[in-house]
């Protein structure tokens, strides 16, 4: 393991970071592939680094099947050992409550496989997708951005306002992917090369975003009528909540700190105190509330949920045609659904969700294939194209018809390749007293017949 990380023992089947950090739950963290080949030689040997940045640091994640391996770098000067020491637990009593380790998932899974025949065949690909505990102003200001949008774009949308509205915090160099093909062969030694970089903004405070000059900013970072929203929302908070800006980035405000006392009330009347912000209806505060004010039972309902129930547990629809969804039939998936997953049925409704997703549709089968990420090659890095939201997608297994297809082709080609070799002989035989130059082109007229036979 490279220096500086430390380990947390914690299996995949209570947490998997390929799963739970790319199934549109959180939208900044920043993943870098550790080796060129896409599957390694050692299975304990980390393929991915995982990194967000906070307020005051950037955390940096790497998992093998049964370790989560850890470190944070701050910026400036290296602290003192008890200074460290400090920040490290910090830092780990981060991760226990970002990603709620106090829950023992697989306990969850038992539970949803005893109630509910449809998840107990998915458990096993769909393993270790938990819940986040996120920052509730970052949670709703990134599913304002939600409406009408795509998992690859809310992600461009989110780091491009963090690097507009924050200053930045730390630049790191990049992990260097290494190959899985053994140390290099002795030979002349290459040119050394700058690494490749990034750089890490916090998510900006309400205050930033509040201004009138803001919504101009984020129009222009391709936020559409959603900068609007945001920016209503911002004002909104700091205006209710605070009457100053911020001096420290590293400080919440007022307003952010508010919102998190709304993991205090009742489901409901949390609920109602969202739906007063711009641009956040029933499915964004049903969001923000599961995802990071504690209303574990909650699910978010929408058209791609609704198909779901209509499929799996008897909701009424049709999955020929997207039905918009009236508030009484949003009341009724979502009891139904909780009927079937229980206080934890959000948490449940997450693993139906992903595995629904088409970017997860191989995920988890046993014959991966090189993951089908864009990658820009440089001199001294591998950068993973953030565009590109996609997971390892194994080649579909031959179904019974290709097969014999396949033969059928493999038998024509066969007859026709006979074919030349009779017709051949029969040229050979037949002109005997044909010049050795005609011989040749009326061979090639041959073949060019049945090359064109073959097509």
């Amino acid at each position: 393991m490279a220096p500086g990380f430390r380990a947390l023992p914690l299996p995949l089947a209570q947490l998997s970071l390929a799963a739970v950090l790319k199934c549109g739950q959180s939208f900044r963290w920043s993943i870098h592939p550790l080796a060129l080949s896409p599957t390694p030689l050692d299975p304990s040997t980390p393929t991915h680094e995982y990194r967000l940045c906070l307020r005051d640091r950037v955390v940096c994640l790497r998992q093998t099947p049964d370790t989560l391996y850890w470190k944070h770098v701050l910026p400036g000067a290296a602290a003192d050992a008890a200074a460290e020491k400090e920040k490290e637990v910090e830092t780990l009593a981060w991760l226990r409550d970002y990603f709620q380790l106090d829950v023992d998932l697989l306990d969850l899974y038992n539970d949803w496989s005893v109630r509910d025949p449809v998840f107990a065949r998915l458990r096993e690909r769909f393993e270790g997708i938990r819940m986040l505990r996120q920052d509730p102003w970052e949670n709703l200001v990134s599913f304002i951005c939600s409406s009408n949008n795509n998992i690859a774009r809310i992600t461009k949308m989110v780091k491009g306002l963090c690097m507009h509205f924050s200053e930045p915090l730390i630049t790191l160099p990049l992990p260097v992917p290494s190959s899985v093909q053994g140390p290099p062969t002795p030979g002349p030694s290459l040119p050394e090369v700058s690494p490749q970089t990034e750089t890490f903004y916090p998510f900006p405070p309400p205050s930033r975003l509040a201004s009138p000059d803001a919504t101009a900013a984020m129009r222009s970072l391709g936020f559409g009528y959603r900068a609007d929203y945001i920016q209503k929302t911002a004002r909104m908070l700091h205006e209710a909540h605070e009457s100053t800006a911020s001096n420290s980035s590293h400080t919440r405000e007022p307003a952010e700190l508010w919102l998190e006392t709304l993991r205090t009330l009742p489901t409901d009347a949390a609920r109602t105190e969202l739906l007063q912000f711009m641009g956040v209806g029933r499915k964004v505060a049903d969001c923000v509330l599961l995802m990071s004010l504690d209303k574990r039972e909650v699910i978010p309902v929408d058209t791609h949920v609704h198909q779901i129930a209509i499929k799996h547990y008897g909701a009424k629809g049709s999955l020929a045609a997207k039905q918009a969804l009236s508030p009484k039939m949003y009341d009724e998936i979502a009891a139904r659904l909780v009927g079937v997953w229980g206080e934890y049925a959000g948490w449940a409704h997450s693993v139906l969700f992903t595995a629904d997703l088409k970017s997860f549709a191989s995920y988890g089968l046993a014959t991966p294939s090189p993951t089908p990420m864009r990658i820009a090659r440089t001199k001294s890095a591998v950068i993973v194209d953030e565009q590109a939201d996609v997971l390892p997608t194994p080649p579909l297994p031959p179904t019974a018809e290709t097969v014999k297809k396949r033969k059928r082709m493999q038998s024509t080609v066969s007859s026709k390749v006979a074919e030349e070799m009779v017709v051949d002989t029969a040229v050979a035989t037949l002109d005997g007293g044909v010049s050795l130059a005609d011989r040749v082109k009326r061979r090639r007229r041959t073949v060019s017949a049945m090359t064109r036979g073959l097509g």
